[in-house]
């Protein structure tokens, strides 16, 4: 039996337009929108059994054939409408309205940052359909008349960074711009600033920049619409966490929507022993839901963490993030951690927009002293975050002197998986770009050249930008390039002087 939602988008639940009885196959319309939202197709060949306000449920025949059917329209918007594609990143905003604008020879930037941790589907659409993504993109430029397109990518993504650049050369409009390894590069109005450099106030559209943001996904969507007058009722899915298979993230593509959280558990290998939550999305946004929860056209990662550790009643304050959970969640998260919520701090860059908190410069953070110093003065003895990198870093910046233990809300997750609990920014904030090539083409980076040693006798590998022996001696200590930020290793009695010049 698949459960289909009515409501997998912003706006109103759609209108169910089939009856009990009826027979329905893949890419039946299920529903339609009253007002902002999108159709809802059914996923699979069958028998409608039942219709609720917000759901429709699907008996599924024995039998389940490989094709659907098709939507009609002209023009390609009028193709994305029917096809019922809405953005994919989890926002869920139907993408006709969003491309349904006249840039005027502005940008579409294409999210492909995959921001969460864990989350690989992204990924393994663009190395297996590469080309189909670029389609996509080139159909969603003409309906919002972009005369370019950027896909925003971590520069981390090395093989596929070099795929899309192989591609590209069939698709001059379109080009791509590297990302840090940082949360939230994902978010809509961090993407306008990295890419354009334009910081767009928290009650701005990316259409105010002269911008469009679509989610690598959708545009995939978008050409399968457009090619094959397909709807959309697939997801790309991400499963990973306390699995019996072990911590590597499975990815399952062209999941049939409506299929279940438990049956996704169980192709993945099932859970391994007891467990703290099942995570519906990434470690920092993600809802807690249960095995029998179906996913939607925004669904992304299914995440199985290990117990909760007991805090014991702790008294604890909760520092709420616009990058991270929501107040309902970080209450959540307070009773399954067993700690006593004792005081509530918004992050100091959190705004309040339409009841929704946005960040006023995301991923860049002021400093966090002045939340830390409320929360020791309320006896706290435990802090409770869900910031994001650079956020993060500022409260361990002061939380531990004054001897407040921080946990964060994506602790548990990430230690399932074997993987360091955010804390510190170790990473740059800044990355290099692609080099281009004389017509004005992005390339690879050039790989590492190796030096002939002193000793005449094999080769010594030198990282770019390392200083040499004879360097450090003439600091008196170690220093290094690393992603564009020097680091200096100081000896304990030494001294170091560094002259601006």
């Amino acid at each position: 039996m698949k459960e289909i939602l009515l409501k997998q988008h912003i706006g109103s639940p759609a209108k169910a337009v089939v009856k009990p009885g009826d027979r329905v196959r893949r890419g039946s319309l299920l529903a339609v929108p009253e007002g902002l939202g999108a159709n809802v197709h059914s996923s699979v060949d069958g028998l409608v059994k039942e219709i609720k306000e917000d759901r429709i449920f699907v008996e599924e025949s024995v039998e389940q054939s490989d094709g659907f059917e098709p939507i009609s329209g002209g023009d390609i918007l009028s193709l994305i409408r029917e096809a019922g594609i809405v953005g994919m990143g989890g926002a869920g905003f139907p993408t006709a309205k969003k491309l349904n604008i006249d840039l005027k020879g502005g940008y579409l930037l294409v999210n492909a940052a995959e921001c969460e941790p864990l989350l690989k589907h992204n990924m393994r659409q663009i190395l297996e359909q590469p080309e189909k993504t670029l389609r996509g993109i080139n159909y969603a430029m003409q309906s919002c008349k972009a005369a370019k397109a950027v896909i925003a990518i971590k520069k981390k993504h090395e093989e596929e960074i070099n795929l899309l650049l192989r591609t590209l050369p069939d698709f001059p409009n379109i080009t791509l711009h590297l990302l840090p390894d940082l949360y939230p590069m994902g978010e809509e109005r961090a993407v306008v600033r990295e890419v354009l450099g334009i910081l767009l106030p928290p009650t701005a559209l990316p259409s105010e920049a002269g911008a469009v943001v679509i989610n690598v996904e959708t545009c995939l969507r978008i050409a399968e619409a457009v090619e094959e007058k397909k709807p959309s009722f697939l997801k790309n899915i991400t499963v990973a966490g306390k699995l019996k298979k072990g911590k590597e993230a499975q990815v399952f593509m062209d999941v049939p929507v409506g299929t279940t959280v438990g049956e996704l558990i169980t192709m993945a290998g099932g859970i391994d022993g007891e467990y703290g939550e099942i995570l519906f999305g990434g470690p920092f946004t993600g809802t807690a839901v249960s095995l029998s929860t179906p996913i939607t056209k925004t669904s992304g990662g299914i995440l199985v963490t290990e117990p909760f550790p007991d805090l014991k009643g702790a008294q604890t304050g909760v520092l709420i993030c616009a990058c991270g959970g929501n107040m309902d969640r970080m209450e959540d998260l307070c009773k399954k951690y067993n700690a006593t919520l004792t005081a509530v701090q918004a992050c100091k860059q959190a705004v309040d927009v339409r009841g929704t908190l946005k960040c006023e410069n995301p991923g860049n953070c002021p400093g966090q002293a002045a939340k830390i110093l409320h929360f020791k003065n309320k006896g706290c003895t435990d802090i409770l975050i869900g910031n994001c990198s650079d956020c993060t870093n500022t409260v361990m910046g002061s939380a531990p002197k004054m001897n407040l233990t921080v946990h964060h809300q994506t602790d548990h997750v990430l230690k399932t998986v074997g993987m360091e609990p955010m804390r510190y920014l170790t990473k740059s904030k800044t990355v290099e770009q692609l080099p281009v090539n004389e017509e004005g083409r992005q390339i690879p980076f050039p790989k590492e050249e190796k030096k002939q040693g002193s000793s005449g006798g094999g080769e010594e590998r030198r990282d770019s930008g390392t200083l040499d022996k004879k360097e450090e001696q003439k600091l008196g200590t170690e220093a290094f390039i690393e992603e564009g930020l020097f680091h200096i290793r100081i000896e304990e009695g030494q001294d170091i002087h560094i002259e601006f010049s």
